[in-house]
């Protein structure tokens, strides 16, 4: 492994990484589409510093592609705010009106530009390492290197400064505010560090692998936990591994880099959309299967309380008493007799004092409709989950 494939792992890690931090917290406050028309409308910002300064590696363009970003969300706050449209829909009408003021821009201001697609959307990571940055004649490394390790650490540094306040104003506004703090200043503090990571990283890696390195990992790691430091952890693992399996899986393939670490990122979250322990679309079909088994077993135990004649009783006439087929008719059966709910008695089902008492709770929550009560029957008796 030579020394630019180390260094084009370590950009898409350290953008991974800065990525993450501000994703955390766009998926947590259901703003994840907001990064994608950042990414998009920062654009004017990067033509207009281009032509105030002609030096595509002036601060300024920073400055300004950031300033673009805050316009964007406000833009698109206003408009969700009249009423008239929803975020989504407003997120649609201002980034690609912003994007293409900046397509306009290029296009009659600087005609010997070359508006790549691949470079813009997509990104190169593979030409990183080969514009480098040097001090006093000195070559210190690649700059996107550089750059986007500025931004990560004063991404750190605001994160530890701040936790408490964007914590609090992410999950309780009306608290944060009246505890002090205001929402508002974090809100777009937040979207400041999301625009300026989002123009730090747009010159390596593109536009595309932005939105979806800050987006996926979050969006993986909030499948596995609601614990927010725990979540900001995960997320940034997730898109480290994906970065640099992705570049891996770039060099087998002799593919794009950007695209290669964004169908990682799709990958490792199909993995744990399917296998998630509790979220996961596997558990939650053995949940929502385990509840139709409840719902029978209720069904089953209130239909023995209802009925004291043996012949609405007897095991062979429980199909057509409760109009189930055969076979869950077993399931239930033997579930009730494995959890001490029934006895069978000559082919006669009878309720036992645990069963009896179990179904009198089930009645009067059925009466009462307490959420309380129903989650200690469960406790006390449903003993078969899992």
């Amino acid at each position: 492994m030579n020394s630019a494939q180390i260094e084009i792992q370590l950009i898409a890690s350290l953008v991974a990484i800065a990525c993450a931090i501000p994703g955390t917290f766009l998926v947590l406050r259901k703003m994840a589409m907001i990064s994608d028309a950042i990414s998009h409308s920062i654009l004017p910002g990067i033509v207009i510093g281009f032509f105030i300064t002609q030096d595509l590696n002036s601060p300024l363009l920073i400055l300004l592609a950031a300033f673009t970003g805050i316009i964007t969300v406000v833009m698109v706050e206003y408009i969700q705010k009249t009423g008239l449209v929803k975020e989504d829909t407003a997120i649609g009408l201002v980034f690609p009106a912003l994007f293409s003021i900046g397509v306009i821009l290029i296009a009659k201001n600087a005609n010997d530009v070359h508006l790549d697609v691949d470079a813009v959307l997509l990104g190169e990571l593979a030409f990183a390492p080969f514009d480098r940055l040097f001090i006093g004649g000195t070559d210190v490394g690649p700059k996107s290197l550089w750059i986007i390790g500025s931004i990560l650490g004063v991404t750190i540094g605001l994160l530890l400064a701040f936790f408490k306040e964007l914590k609090l104003s992410t999950f309780d506004k009306g608290l944060a505010a009246s505890l002090g703090f205001s929402p508002a200043i974090i809100h777009y503090g937040l979207m400041s560090v999301a625009s300026v990571t989002t123009v730090g990283a747009f010159d390596a890696v593109g536009a595309i692998l932005v939105v979806a390195l800050m987006i996926a990992p979050a969006a993986t790691a909030y499948l596995l936990t609601t614990d927010l430091k725990k979540m900001l952890w995960l997320a940034v693992s997730f898109g480290v591994l994906s970065a640099i399996s992705g570049y891996w899986f770039a060099h087998w393939l002799d593919a794009s880099i950007a695209g290669s670490i964004t169908t990682m990122l799709g990958f490792i979250f199909l993995i744990v959309f399917l296998f998630a322990p509790s979220k996961g679309i596997i558990a939650v079909l053995y949940r929502e299967k385990q509840q139709r088994i409840e719902v029978s077993l209720l069904t089953f135990l209130l239909h023995l309380k209802n009925h004291t004649e043996e012949r609405e009783r007897h095991v062979n006439h429980l199909q057509e008493h409760i109009n189930w087929q055969k076979v869950r008719a077993k399931t239930v059966l033997d579930l009730a007799l494995k959890n001490n709910m029934i006895v069978l008695n000559k082919n006669i089902v009878s309720l036992t004092e645990k069963g009896d008492t179990f179904t009198s709770k089930a009645i009067d929550y059925i009466i009462t409709n307490e959420d309380a009560q129903i989650e200690d029957m469960k406790a006390d008796f449903f003993l078969f989950r899992g």
